[in-house]
């Protein structure tokens, strides 16, 4: 396809304005990269590691803008943001049992060591450093503490994992926030003789109170029987000084009664002497058998009391 070119009157040929369109846009494109080129944004809650034809510098930048030597610097970006990290673990317990659990680590890379952090690992420290070192960890814990010591004591457990990966970590300028064992799995065969282990607590603990029941309800028996044996006791002692009382008065009325029957029996049917008055003096003799004679003779004698 041909092109159309102005030819002038002297024969010269008149050039086309599109190259000159061409240039300024060429030239206000190139300038545009240049600016972009110029300066970089950190996100928030991420440091930018700077890179100077490649070398890693040894200041970083903060979150927000900043300059930088266009083609010369590069600025790789790190979270410094709590990020979280689950895998499956396996390990062996103290008693031999297989133990496979889920594990949730919360960590963050801290913004001071995130220049050494790219320089020496570079950004997938994750896979380099966290995997393995939460593997091992967890190993080591988990073959301290038997299978049922890791079902009761997991807060223990889980602690002591959190402190062997700070010990790990923390150098490298990772920092874990907080260690959480999701869920522990065993064998079937293990799991079995658990459940069987728990119902065997149960009825024991259910005998025990059983037991504790009836003991508790034949001591209760035995003080009613006690407290009814010292009511019963109690009234027996109450009827029998009741009746010794009634016989003491029995024997002190028949005592009189013979004392006086002992007095008739012996009486001679002589009848005493008569006072006539206190103080008189006098004595009167009544002889029973001269009351129905004359009056001579039925006189009775008057003696004379010499008791003055």
């Amino acid at each position: 396809m041909g092109r159309f070119e102005e030819i002038r009157r002297d024969g010269t040929v008149k050039k086309n304005g599109m190259g000159k369109l061409i240039g300024g846009g060429i030239a206000v494109a190139a300038a545009i990269v240049l600016l972009a080129s110029s300066f970089t944004i950190v996100p928030a809650g991420h440091t930018g590691v700077i890179l100077t034809l490649g070398k890693v510098s040894n200041s970083v930048y903060t979150e927000g803008f900043h300059l930088r030597i266009p083609f010369v610097q590069q600025v790789e970006s790190l979270s410094n943001k709590i990020q979280v990290y689950e895998t499956p673990a396996s390990a062996v317990s103290k008693d031999l049992q297989t133990v496979s659990s889920k594990i949730a680590v919360n960590y963050r890379l801290v913004s001071d060591k995130s220049a050494e952090m790219y320089q020496n690992v570079g950004t997938d420290y994750q896979t380099v450093l966290i995997t393995p070192v939460v593997q091992e960890c967890m190993k080591s814990a988990t073959a301290k503490y038997t299978a049922e010591q890791l079902i009761t004591e997991r807060a223990a457990v889980g602690d002591e994992v959190k402190s062997a990966l700070d010990a790990k970590l923390n150098s490298y300028g990772i920092y874990i926030e907080k260690f959480n064992i999701v869920n522990f799995d065993f064998s079937a065969e293990f799991n079995t003789a658990i459940e069987a282990k728990q119902v065997a607590e149960q009825n024991l603990l259910k005998t025990e109170t059983e037991q504790k029941q009836a003991i508790t309800i034949a001591e209760a028996q035995a003080k009613q029987k006690v407290i009814a044996a010292e009511a019963n006791a109690n009234a027996i002692l109450a009827e029998a000084e009741a009746q010794a009382e009634a016989n003491r008065l029995l024997e002190e009325s028949l005592s009189d009664k013979v004392i006086a029957y002992e007095q008739i029996d012996k009486w001679d049917g002589v009848m005493p002497k008569v006072v006539s008055g206190e103080g008189s003096g006098m004595l009167i003799d009544i002889d029973p058998d001269k009351l129905g004679g004359s009056s001579a003779n039925s006189a009775p004698q008057v003696q004379q009391s010499t008791d003055n």
